[in-house]
Order: C-alpha cells, then structure tokens, then sequence
C-alpha cells in the first residue's frame, strides 16, 4: 500500500496543473530550450501507453484500484466497478452511491456496444401539488425535495451480472479499505470539499460524515468514512439489496421521513434500471456513440450534424471563424435540448430525428458567418419525418467500459441520511414544475439528466472510449474533444488540453427560458485576445473565466500496434494508468 501511494504521488506531483497554469507554464519551457516532441504548446504530459489495459479516472488512487482488478485478471466491467466505488471514497463530492450512473460497454466477445440507464426515479408520493401547496414555484437544489432513487447500485448489478468476471464483494474491498483506514486528500478535490462546507454544515449527519474536525479536509490530510465503509461492506455481503430493500434503505427511508421528504420503501424496492442501445452519427468517416434520453447525449451528435457542414481544418484550432460556429451549434442544440429531452417512458421522444443528418443541415441554416445567433427557439425535427466523475476502462480482450457517475451538485443534496455515509443526490431538482412541460415532474419519473459517457468506432471496431465532466459543459466538451481529435489532429492528451469554450444562458430542461441576448461565452487562459475580440464583433457576449471547462478521460485502441493509449487531463486530480 505505501509503494502504491508513492507512485501516486508522483502522479499527482507531475500531473495535478490548473487550466489558468498550463499555457505559462509551457510558455516558459519552450523559452528554456524544453520542447516537447510534439511541439504542442498546450500539452501538459504524454499520453500513457501501454500493451495490455488502462484505467484512466479523476483521481490516482482510484485508477490505480482499478488497474489492479486488469492486473489479477478482470476484465474492464470489473475494474470500472472497482475504481467507481473507490471514487465515491476519495472523490465524495463529485460521486457516489447515493447518484446514478450510464454505461456505455464494447463487449469483445460479441463484438457490439451496450447501453446502461442506471438512473432513478422520482418518489412515488412526490408531485407537482406538494410544490404548489408549500408556494414553491423551483425543485430546491438542496435538501430533500431534491432526491430521486439512486441508480448506482443497482447500476453496479446490472454491469458486474452481465460482463462481470468477479464477485461484488471482491471488487468493493479496496474501497472498503480506503473508507476503514483512510487516504491522503488530493489537491483539487480539497479545494472543491471546502467549497461545500457551508451548507454541509446545515446538516447534522451531513457534517459529522465530510466534516469531522469541523471543517473539510485539507491537502494530504487522512480522510476517514468509516460509516461509508459499513454500507460498502452490507452491499459486499449481501449484494445491491441491502441498498434497496434492506438495512440502507431502511434508514434513508426513516430520515427522509423525519426531515420532510417522500421516500417510501416502496420507492427503493420497486428501483429498477434497463439496458438500452446507444444512438449514433458519423462524423467525418467516425461513428459517435451516446445514449438516448433522458440524458443529453445526443445534444452532442446534434452539435457534430450541424459542424460536419463546414471545413474546420480551414479555420484551425482556437479560431473565431470555429469557435463561432462551435457555439452557434450548441445554442441550436440546446434549444431542443430544453423541449425535447425527456423520460421516454413518459412520452414519445422525436430522439431519431433529433440526430440526423438531415435535421444538423436544417439547423445549420440558421448559423450565419458574421452574426451571433440571441434568442434560439427550439426546431422542429418532425419536419424531417437531458459536479460528476468520469473514468474508463480497456482490458487486455479489448473489451472497453466508459462509464459515467455522480450526484450532481457538490455533495449533491448536501444532506448524509444518518449514518450511512454518503450523500443523496440532488437530481429532482431537474425536473420542471410546469406541466406542459415534456421533463414535467411525475410520480416515479425518471429527471433529465446531464451525465453522458461518449464511445467512438470506426469501421465497426472500437476507436475511442472517452468523456468530459461538469453539467452542461458535458456535451459541449464531447464535441471539442472530437474536434480536436478528428479535425484538428491533435494527440489523445493534447485534444483534452487543448483550452476550451463554455457557452451558458441557453432554455433549460427545467422550463428555464434561457438569456434573450444569446448568453454568454466563457473561455481559458488559452484562447487568443485576437479570437476573443473577434467573437466579440459578431456579437457574442465573452469572458475569460477560471473553472467549469468539465474535466476529460479517454482511451483511444492502436489497432495497428496492438497498444492502448490514455489520457487524463490537468483540470482535475486524474490519472491514466497502464500495464
């Protein structure tokens, strides 16, 4: 154990540079006579290769968690599992069993990709009534108003049963270990546990579980969850019922009870998540895989019909001429975003249409050259006929597992329900109170949601296993980093270095309606002054913005060599780790 953290800290030690450092930091090794091979001013390391498997998440130990799994053995539904559940330790305010997760697998023995919706539903005593009656007119974003079923164990189920080579038990004993005896808090992750600290604060278990000292814990710190280590161990024993149906259950059911919430037992009990096929466009000879609602995953392929339009290469990276373009598609796709995207259990979804090609040329009329689009309404796409970690894995078979989780906000609720420890996730608060509205709140519905695992083949054999954290900037990153990769040809740790765009102030799922003046552009320390003054002129409102660029894993197959690459990104605490 203490040899396995010392290479993770020489990760962490090598790797671990905010976004705003990046460029002067390379500035100052060209000028020392530091050049890199690939001359890419805004590559922070290489990319990781290696012969048999790699694990790439937000956080070393985790990866090296999973890494281990491949090691003795197990495929990558086996790692992912692992590395998950020892995320949900290390990372807790982005992650954990309290949230929902999405798979997106390449199965090698079958030689085809599987969907995974492991997300959960709202209670069934909660409805639009209980909001109007205590004169609220928003879901809270906090608080148990807030919690919808969490998916994640179940998700684990479902994933290790049907690809899975391990037992439960056995994948969730370092996590269980890491919780019992504790680890070294890493350095983004401490900054963004304080940040929590207020509203954790408002909540006795909340505080006693993340803030024991009486505040978060500092960088290198021992973090210990020993609560967290006994739901970990009941799952381990008794499998994904103990959080369903059994002792968990029973406790979050009787807090949510005493401190004005709906769960009943019935609510976990009835749990259930369904294995669905991804949806896909071809983007430049790529065939991009998402899932369906009620993620946003297919906002991304939106994005990609429309810029498939026009020669990206021409403009090059970091250019006004792209970057208008870029931001002028995600408006557009987002306006269908906050009508269309929805539970598809509660109506017909117009989800193929939304990703063909021929709606993207439709769109893409309305994106002029020399003007900045302001108030976007949604189209029609019958006229042609939805805080988070990401990680990934690829095994020595080649089966490939690109998986998402998350409790949304920070600590999600922010609210520990006594003495499970962990937090529920905030997910209700993304329904919409309207009830016209598609994403409308029902009993047992299931909210639109904002996490989305990406997958790329390319003639029918698996090319990319990749994702990008952080809300709305999800499906915005997926189509930078495919840029990046595709158009631009960028290796697999520059197209994730490379400086990003954020566009915010689009209509929302939530009934929202979005700026009128057509939002605004946040950009890094990367993109010209020249770029920015030139976006400016075609009417965009920019600013340059520390923060909330998402952060990005992937592994991308060298058929050719036989060798995997993985890259994991200077925006969060990650790694990506091979053998």
């Amino acid at each position: 154990m203490i040899g396995r953290l010392w290479c993770v800290a020489l990760v962490v030690w090598s790797g671990i540079l905010m976004t705003e450092r990046l460029l002067p930091w390379t500035e100052t090794a060209h000028a020392a006579g530091y050049d890199r091979p690939g001359s890419d001013p805004q590559q922070s390391r290489s990319m990781i290769v290696a012969k048999h498997g790699i694990v790439a998440t937000s956080q070393p130990l985790a990866a090296q968690v999973g890494l281990d799994v491949l090691k003795r053995g197990g495929n990558a539904a086996d790692a992912a599992i692992a590395a998950n559940a020892a995320i949900g330790v290390v990372e807790p305010m982005s992650c954990g069993i309290g949230g929902d997760l999405f798979v997106i697998y390449w199965d090698a023995k079958t030689q085809k990709l599987y969907g995974l919706n492991a997300s959960g539903r709202s209670p069934f005593d909660l409805n639009r009534e209980v909001f109007r009656k205590k004169g609220l007119t928003d879901i809270p974003d906090h608080g148990p108003l807030s919690w919808s079923v969490p998916g994640c164990v179940a998700g684990w189920d479902d994933l290790q049963r049907r690809f899975g080579t391990r037992p439960l038990g056995e994948l969730l004993a370092p996590a269980i270990e890491l919780a019992a005896d504790g680890f070294p808090v890493s350095e983004i992750i401490a900054a963004d546990w304080n940040a929590s600290t207020s509203r954790l604060k408002a909540w006795p278990d909340s505080a006693k579980t993340y803030l024991p000292a009486g505040r978060a814990p500092r960088l290198g710190e021992i973090f210990r969850n020993p609560a967290l280590a006994a739901s970990y161990r009941l799952i381990a024993e008794q499998g994904s019922q103990a959080f369903y149906q059994g002792s968990i259950a029973e406790r979050i059911v009787a807090f949510s009870q005493a401190n004005g919430g709906y769960f009943s037992r019935r609510d976990l009990a009835e749990h259930r998540n369904e294995w669905i096929e991804p949806v896909s466009t071809n983007y430049r000879g790529y065939d991009v895989w998402e899932l369906p609602p009620n993620g946003q995953g297919i906002a991304a392929l939106q994005m990609l019909n429309m810029l498939a339009g026009y020669d990206l290469r021409k403009f090059g990276p970091g250019s006004s001429a792209y970057l208008h373009r870029f931001i002028e598609a995600k408006k557009l796709a987002f306006a269908d975003r906050a009508k269309f995207y929805a539970d598809p259990a509660f109506a017909k979804l117009p989800t193929a249409e939304l990703i063909s090609p021929a709606y993207g040329d439709q769109r893409r009329q309305l994106i002029s050259s020399d003007r900045a689009l302001t108030n976007v309404p949604a189209g029609d796409p019958k006229l042609e006929r939805s805080d988070t970690i990401y990680l990934t894995v690829v095994d020595k078979d080649r089966n490939c597992c690109s998986l998402i989780q998350s409790v949304y906000y920070g600590f999600g609720s922010q609210v520990v329900p006594g003495d499970v420890g962990f937090a529920l996730q905030n997910r209700g608060a993304l329904f919409a109170l309207d009830p016209q509205h598609l994403n409308t709140l029902e009993p047992h519905k299931r909210p639109f949601h904002t996490i989305i695992p990406a997958f790329v083949t390319k003639a029918g054999k698996p090319w990319l296993s990749f994702g990008v954290m952080g809300g709305d900037m999800q499906a915005q990153g997926h189509v930078q980093i495919l840029v990046n990769l595709i158009d631009f040809d960028m290796n697999l740790q520059a197209a994730g270095d490379a400086a990003r765009v954020r566009h915010s102030g689009s209509a929302t799922p939530t009934g929202g309606k979005g700026d009128p003046s057509g939002g605004t552009v946040s950009v890094e320390s990367g993109i010209s002054d020249e770029a920015i003054e030139q976006l400016r002129k075609l009417g965009h409102r920019v600013e340059r913005a520390r923060g909330g660029y998402g952060g990005y894993q992937a592994i991308q197959i060298d058929w050719e060599h036989g060798t995997l690459r993985g890259a994991s990104e200077v925006r969060k605490d990650g790694a990506a780790v091979g053998y």
